[in-house]
């Protein structure tokens, strides 16, 4: 890991929603009204600086909270410097919010 942190940016890949665990598993009231994540658009940018990445401060107001929370240790990780084995490209990342009802995949690209 290096001691240089990098601004990443973060694309949104794809909202999904997972109709077979909602149709199991949710109550019969919530399963019509479930839509993809509203809080993102496919597609939809974000480039986070040094002082975002370390401390949340000045998280865009659109930007959830709950999917912060989750993807934010691989954010780190490729700002400073690691990369994905397997992946195509270096210093680029695929994660997602840990929604299983309505998850949103992101790709997470270090700026240097």
């Amino acid at each position: 890991m290096s001691s240089q942190i990098s601004k990443c940016k973060v694309t949104i890949i794809k909202r999904t929603i997972n109709r077979e665990l909602i149709d199991e598993y949710l109550d019969d009231a919530y399963k019509n009204s479930i839509e993809p994540c509203e809080c993102f658009k496919d597609g939809q940018e974000f480039v986070f600086d040094v002082n975002t990445i370390l401390t949340a401060k000045n998280l865009p107001e659109d930007f959830c909270a709950w999917a912060w929370a989750d993807i934010r240790s691989d954010i780190l990780n490729i700002a400073t410097g690691s990369n994905t084995p397997g992946l195509n490209r270096s210093g680029m990342a695929i994660t997602s919010c840990k929604d299983w009802f309505r998850q949103v995949f992101f790709k997470v690209e270090r700026i240097d």
